[in-house]
């Protein structure tokens, strides 16, 4: 049986302290006031005092109140029935849905051994070109989606979502506006993607600490499932208000703050998170594609800084498109020589000609004399942006790769390409 505490010696914000013995860090407790039960979880210890973040927050609580001790962590359900619900940050439906109790996981677990990963080797299609021929997303990898308040980064997510060809989606918000929380229910129900799905939503008027345990519960169920054999794809946005209320809690407990106010691990709790990519030898595998947002489009905030060492490589979404310099997938040149034989011609040429294409447009931005090359350059240019870098373009690889050839064919004779002969024999269009 636990032992009952009813003296609270501090309450400090949302976190009450406690004199307690046999207690571990992360434990939950229940916290008993005049507004009811709550929970609470053990977020730091020192000698004999329990500090304890409590999830509704401390008002209403009082000295006097009664805290009890569960005697484990945070715990989640890593059921089949999963699929199609909708969770708070405390694992509560927010779907007006029973409570799942069965087959519960502790959440926060280490990262999976080395040992028991394999090589990434296989493509994750996305039927968005950007991604899936210049930048293609491979099973196990982690990459942040880098963006600025204001671009499109959760309709990208759920366009994602609804079109990745994987086995389950776990989608996880932090901080999210409610209109925000109710676009990602309402689309992925719409395009019929919400039954493959599992989400784990904390809005902006929720407890801070449910937004630390949003991507633990997540992972904790991708981990789950992946280990039963399935392709799971952990879609989190966003990170930057996971971090925010790391800083938030480290403030509470008058932690030393390093850079910008930011705890001092904050690399090792984003590379914790991060880490839980894995190909499981044998079985399924985790693929996390997380948002951040950066404060003042400044890519050397802690956040995104932090995040960069992480990762493998990064989306950078600006002016509502994936920007294809600075965006990069480390890992795509493990998969894009297994799809078609001139995948990477095509990409390379492309971007190698928009580049030229940017050029050309600050010489007319400075009045310098077009030549007949700036002409076909122009064309392309206006063309590659809307064929491939509009996100509301939706098609298969094979298709953009054949609409990369007509693009070419369009703006440019074949020897001004500079792909090899064997692959223009092969690929460009007829007549």
């Amino acid at each position: 049986m636990r032992k009952v505490y009813n003296r609270i010696i501090q309450i400090a914000g949302n976190v009450i302290t406690v004199e307690a013995d046999d207690v571990a860090y992360g434990e939950l407790a229940e916290v008993k006031s005049q507004r009811g039960i709550s929970l609470a979880q053990v977020i730091r210890m020192l000698d004999k005092k329990v500090y304890l973040q409590v999830f509704a927050g401390s008002r209403g609580v009082c000295t006097g109140d009664e805290v009890r001790f569960l005697g484990s962590p945070m715990m989640v359900s890593s059921s089949a029935n999963l699929l199609g619900r909708i969770f708070n940050g405390a694992g509560q439906p927010r779907d007006s849905r029973p409570s799942i109790r069965d087959d519960l996981v502790e959440i926060g677990g280490p990262s999976v051994n080395p040992a028991k990963r394999i090589i990434p080797r296989n493509m994750i299609r996305t039927g968005i070109p950007m991604i899936d021929v210049f930048n293609s997303l491979v099973e196990s990898q982690k990459l942040p989606i880098f963006s600025v308040a204001g671009e499109p980064y959760n309709p990208l997510l759920a366009r994602i979502a609804m079109q990745a060809e994987v086995d389950v989606i776990v989608l996880g918000g932090m901080g999210l506006k409610y209109d925000d929380y109710l676009f990602f229910r309402d689309v992925l129900d719409k395009h019929g993607a919400l039954s493959r799905s599992v989400m784990f939503i904390h809005t902006a008027s929720d407890p801070v600490v449910e937004c630390l345990l949003v991507p633990d519960m997540a992972l904790a169920v991708a981990e789950k499932y992946a280990l039963e054999g399935k392709r799971i794809l952990v879609l989190l946005s966003d990170m930057s208000n996971f971090s925010n209320a790391l800083k938030e809690i480290a403030i509470t407990m008058e932690q030393i703050p390093s850079n910008r106010g930011y705890p001092g691990d904050l690399y090792s709790q984003l590379a914790s998170r991060y880490e839980k990519a894995v190909d499981f030898e044998g079985a399924g595998s985790i693929t996390i594609l997380a948002v951040t947002t950066m404060p003042g489009d400044d890519v050397t905030h802690p956040i995104p800084d932090n995040t960069g060492y992480i990762t493998e490589g990064q989306f950078y979404l600006r002016n509502g498109r994936i920007e294809p310099f600075g965006s990069l997938s480390r890992l795509k040149q493990l998969v894009n020589d297994k799809t078609r034989g001139d995948h990477r011609a095509i990409m390379d040429t492309m971007i190698r000609l928009y580049a030229e294409y940017r050029e050309t447009l600050e010489k007319q931005s400075m009045g310098f004399q077009m030549s007949n090359w700036d002409r076909k350059l122009l064309k392309y240019g206006k063309l590659f942006e809307k064929r491939m870098m509009d996100l509301a373009v939706n098609i298969p690889l094979e298709e953009a790769l054949d609409l990369g050839w007509k693009t070419l064919a369009e703006c440019f004779d074949k020897s001004e390409t500079g792909v090899k002969s064997s692959l223009l024999e092969q690929f460009w269009p007829k007549g």
